[in-house]
Parts: C-alpha cells; sequence; structure tokens
C-alpha cells in the first residue's frame, strides 16, 4: 500500500473527527431545548410549524404513542410518493415528460425513500420528473432522516427519565431534527457542490453535438422482421440535468443516498470534483459520527460516547483497510494472462474497472466502505465491479445491521442495542445484574434487543434463498454462478439494512423484486424502530442505579472491545455461511485462476 493510499483515509478520518465534535456538543443541547444564540432565529418557524399543524409542543409521549407517531407520519409520506409516482405525467416541472411509473415500481420507490433506505430500481433522469424528484423525494429525504434521529433522541432522552412512561414528543423531535440540524447543514453544502458544478436548474435537458461522431451497433429488424444489428453513427448527446445539489446535499446528510441520475454520485454533474468527492463523503459519516458526541453529552458522561464512536471506528478501519487492499491487489487472473497494467515496475495497477480515474482506487474503496458503513448508499463507483473481497467488506458492513456509523440516528440506536447485549452477556459471566448507564438491563430490553437484531437478519437470509430458490428470481441475475449469488444476498443485504446501494448486474426493477426488496424495506426500518422504542419506554420506567464496585465500566478499553465482539460474532454468526457460497468462493475461484 502507497503512502498516497494510507494519507487519504487518514486525512478523511481526522476531519470527520474535528467536524463531528462541535456539531454533536450542538445537537445535545438542540434536543435539551438549550438553543444557542446564533440558532434562536429559526425559534419562531419551529412555533410556527406547531401552531400550523395543530401540534402541543408540550405534550409528553409514552413509547407506544410515539411509536403510533412515527408509524402514522411514515405511512403518509409513503402514500405521498406513491401517489406522486403514479400521476406524475400530469403534474407541472416535468420538461421531459416522463411517464407515469408502474405501481410495483411506485411501490419500491416510496418505501425505499420513507424507510431512509433509498434503493433505486429506476433511472432517475429517465423515469422521474422534477416535481416527483424535489415533492417526493427530496422532502422524504429531510423527513426519513428526521424520523430516526427522533427515535435516537427518544432512546437518549429515555436514560435521563426516572420513573416515568413518557420518552418526549415525537413531533417536536422530528421537527427540531429538521430545522436546526438538517436544514442548516444542507443549506451550507449545497451551494458549495453547485460551486464545484453539480448542476442546478429546473431547465430542460440539453441536446447538444458531439465533437467526433460515435459509430456503433444496435439491434435492428431484418427483411424478413427477424433481429439483426445494424450499425448506427451518433452525431448528438443528450445532457439530463435537474435540480441536482439539492438532494445531493441531503441525501448525504440525511444517509439517504438516492441519487439524482442513475450512476448516483459517479455521475460529473452529481460528484465532479475530488473537493465535491471530499464534501459528499464527510457528510455521509458527519452525523451519525456526532451523533455518538451527542450521546455522551447528553447522559452527562461525555466518555461514553467516546467509546461507541471507537467501538465503530476500529471495525471500519479494518474493513476499508480490507477493501483498499482487495482493490489495489487487483485481479491475479490478469497477472496470469499478461494483462497486468503496473504504473511502475514497483506499483502494479489495481482493479479499476468500474471506478472513475478522477477518484481513483482508493477513493472509491472509501466511498464503498463509508456508504455501507452508514445506511447511505449513494456510490461513485460500481460495487458489482469490485473484487470477491473488495466487495465483501461494504457487503459485511450493511449485514453488520448498519451500525458502524449507520444512519443518521439508526446506526446509534442499532449500536446502543447492541451494547444492551453486551453489557447483558457480561454481566451474566460475573453473576450480576446486568446496568448501562445506570438502567437494570433485563428479561424484556434483551427480548427487545433480540427482534431489533434478529428481524434485518430474517428479511436478508429469507429473501435472498427465496429468490435463488424461485425461477423469477433467478430471472434477474445477469452473471449466472457464485457472482450471482452474491448479486442477490447484496440486494436483500441492502434493502434488509435499509442502505440502498447495489451490485448492479442484477435486473431488480421486476414485481417479484419490487414487492421483496419493499418488504425488506419495511421490515428492517420498522420492526426495528417499534423494540427500540420498547425499550426508551422501559428504561424510562426503570430507577436509577448508582455505579457500584461490580458495575462494569462502559467507557473503558475493555467494554470497546466487548461491543466490536459482540457485533462482529452476531454478524459472524448469522452471514458467515452465506458469505462463504458468494464472495468467498469467488475469491477462491479468482486465485485458483477458475
Amino acid at each position: 500500500m502507497t503512502v498516497n493510499a494510507l494519507l487519504q483515509p487518514v486525512l478523511y478520518l481526522v476531519l470527520l473527527m474535528l467536524l463531528a465534535w462541535p456539531l454533536g456538543l450542538l445537537m445535545a443541547r438542540v434536543y435539551r431545548d438549550d438553543l444557542p444564540a446564533w440558532l434562536r432565529w429559526l425559534a419562531p418557524v419551529e412555533r410556527g410549524i406547531y401552531r400550523l399543524c395543530g401540534i402541543d409542543h408540550g405534550q409528553k409521549m409514552s413509547w407506544s404513542r410515539y411509536a403510533r407517531a412515527v408509524l402514522t407520519f411514515n405511512l403518509l409520506g409513503l402514500l405521498t410518493v406513491y401517489l406522486l409516482q403514479r400521476i406524475q405525467a400530469g403534474l407541472p416541472f416535468n420538461p421531459q415528460a416522463m411517464a407515469n411509473l408502474a405501481p410495483d415500481s411506485a411501490f419500491n420507490t416510496a418505501v425505499s425513500f420513507a424507510s431512509n433506505t433509498n434503493w433505486q430500481g429506476y433511472g432517475g433522469e429517465t423515469t422521474m420528473s422534477y416535481l416527483t424528484q424535489m415533492l417526493g423525494l427530496t422532502v422524504q429525504n429531510f423527513l426519513s432522516a428526521a424520523t430516526g434521529m427522533a427515535v435516537l433522541a427518544a432512546l437518549m432522552r429515555s436514560f435521563t427519565q426516572r420513573e416515568t412512561d413518557h420518552i418526549g414528543n415525537f413531533w417536536v423531535d422530528m421537527t427540531r431534527s429538521t430545522i436546526y440540524i438538517l436544514l442548516p447543514l444542507s443549506l451550507l453544502l449545497a451551494p458549495v457542490l453547485v460551486g464545484q458544478g453539480v448542476v442546478q436548474t429546473f431547465e430542460p435537458y440539453r441536446t447538444i453535438p458531439l465533437l467526433q461522431p460515435v459509430t456503433y451497433d444496435a439491434p435492428a429488424a431484418g427483411a424478413d422482421a427477424s433481429p439483426v444489428m445494424a450499425q448506427k453513427t451518433a452525431t448528438e448527446q443528450v445532457i439530463a440535468l435537474g435540480p441536482t445539489a439539492s438532494q445531493v446535499a441531503i441525501k448525504q446528510l440525511g444517509t439517504n443516498g438516492g441519487g439524482f441520475f442513475n450512476v448516483n454520485s459517479a455521475h460529473p454533474l452529481e460528484n465532479p470534483t475530488p473537493l465535491s468527492n471530499l464534501l459528499e463523503l464527510l457528510a455521509i459519516l458527519l452525523i451519525p459520527a456526532a451523533q455518538c458526541i451527542t450521546f455522551g453529552r447528553f447522559v452527562g458522561d461525555n466518555r461514553q460516547g467516546v467509546a461507541i464512536l471507537a467501538a465503530m471506528t476500529i471495525v471500519f478501519v479494518g474493513l476499508l483497510a480490507l477493501c483498499v487492499g482487495a482493490e489495489q491487489a487487483g485481479n491475479p487472473l490478469f497477472q496470469k494472462l499478461g494483462l497486468e497494467v503496473s504504473a511502475s515496475d514497483h506499483a502494479p495497477g489495481g482493479n479499476m474497472e468500474g471506478k472513475e480515474v478522477r477518484f481513483g482506487i482508493v477513493n472509491s474503496a472509501l466511498w464503498a466502505t463509508a456508504t455501507t458503513a452508514a445506511s447511505n448508499g449513494s456510490v461513485n463507483a460500481m460495487h458489482d465491479s469490485f473484487t470477491p473481497l473488495g466487495g465483501l467488506a461494504p457487503m459485511w458492513l450493511m449485514q453488520l445491521g448498519e451500525v458502524i456509523f449507520g444512519g443518521v440516528g439508526s446506526g446509534l440506536y442499532g449500536m446502543i442495542v447492541f451494547a444492551l447485549v453486551g453489557v447483558f452477556v457480561s454481566g451474566l459471566m460475573i453473576g450480576r445484574t446486568p446496568e448501562y448507564l445506570g438502567k437494570k438491563v433485563e428479561a424484556f430490553e434483551m427480548k427487545m434487543a433480540s427482534v431489533a437484531i434478529l428481524v434485518p437478519c430474517l428479511a436478508v437470509l429469507l429473501g435472498s434463498a427465496l429468490a435463488v430458490a424461485t425461477e423469477v428470481g433467478r430471472a434477474g441475475i445477469a452473471n449466472p454462478g457464485v457472482h450471482g449469488f452474491s448479486e442477490i444476498l447484496y440486494a436483500f443485504s441492502s434493502a434488509g439494512n435499509n442502505n440502498g446501494s447495489a451490485f448492479a448486474g442484477l435486473s431488480a426493477n421486476s414485481p417479484f423484486y419490487n414487492l421483496m426488496l419493499g418488504v425488506a424495506m419495511l421490515l428492517a426500518r420498522y420492526w426495528v424502530i417499534i423494540p427500540v422504542l420498547a425499550i426508551a419506554g422501559s428504561l424510562a420506567a426503570k430507577k436509577s442505579i448508582p455505579p457500584s464496585a461490580g458495575t462494569l465500566p462502559t467507557h473503558t478499553p475493555l467494554f470497546v472491545a466487548v461491543l466490536v465482539g459482540t457485533v462482529i460474532v452476531v454478524g459472524a454468526l448469522t452471514f458467515l455461511p452465506a458469505l462463504a457460497l458468494g464472495p468467498i468462493v469467488e475469491h477462491v475461484q479468482m486465485i485458483a485462476g477458475n
């Protein structure tokens, strides 16, 4: 590995941590209703929203009422996005006259954006009108992210509550997440992206002449109507435009990841320069990392948040090293065939297939690792073209539960669930009642934690099994064999953990995959949120226990190791057999020359 390959990830992580600390402290003040002076000018906007919507912002909710509010609000958002897609042909801001979407595709996309997954079975610039992108998808990018942040706020609040049945107010938590965090950050990032060349316009697509005509073969009908290949010459190209920068900013900050264009952040009008690439990469993990600091400040012990952040970073760095190393090593089959391209005698070329030259191997691998560590799913390279082990790293990051940084809100509350499991197991080993941050961890919390951890795993494994066992599922595979299985496993890992990225070789825009992946997204999102809120309600009702000599410290390197071990062991036991049938076997075949 070259010095440059080490320097880029190190610089990225240093910048991320420097930015995460002040943002984390700010978010703690927002959720404590202690706004800094420079943000108080937005308070009238917040109060105006409450009046307009008839919300009593002083009302407290039990966990069950909080959950009902989450489900009701998200259902309304899902239905709105579905309706927009089904009638977009008759709505304004549709200069390219995009047609209405089919019911199965509209359902899949509506579920995807409401659940913060942003899986895309469609090509944005060939399918969605400007209005659908803005009013439907971009709005959900804000609201689905704010939903996860609100659920985290409720869980954090439960550790500070004493013998009460309320955990806050969903409408207040969601509104504050949007107004004071997501919106200001997006307003800062979007103009900078425009300055880098990210397009932002309502103009129709542009048709421009090519500097050099291109001749290619295309399907045509022969004299007897039989299909033949005919030579055609292209002399012009259509350049897709649209209000892109505004959606890119919130797609990254909200760990949404849905691209305005089909190839997402590999598109030169969505991510044109190395600087825009760095800014978008920082945006992906900024809020999830900062929320660890928020958690520590919220519970009154910064060390608690730092410990969780350290655990996330350790796993992230390990899998980043695997991905970068595998991609830089390249494909040994090329070497055997004498096709290996070398930059010099001492620096063999790596795997550049599916990657943009303006980003290179390290930035592509770093993005792939960051986007799957978070529930982001945006891409600046095609993951289907990664080496087997290079593709295994982002796939396993998703399968760990999207808790290594994870989505905004959802990553941290998922990691706290793992922390509860870790202290429970540790308590049983030493014969003491487990406790975490002054709250006893008992049977109810473990039942809910088991549901939150196992339901996404079930969605991934059952969905993958059904796809490979049925003809309609296998019909979408473009690469038969081991890699085809990896494509299916990756798709359900992505949907079943609310990520949204894909191995592009799978043709997933079919009624079967639109339905199955939609169900997986719903299970992974809401059958985690409900148990987490149930845990919050249970913890809020408990007394606070002062630490004693037998209390397991949860801010030490030992606990960081316990937390890392819990996440990895659960991930390994659940998915290692499936990974062995896919990327691991494919790697063995590659090095064996098969």
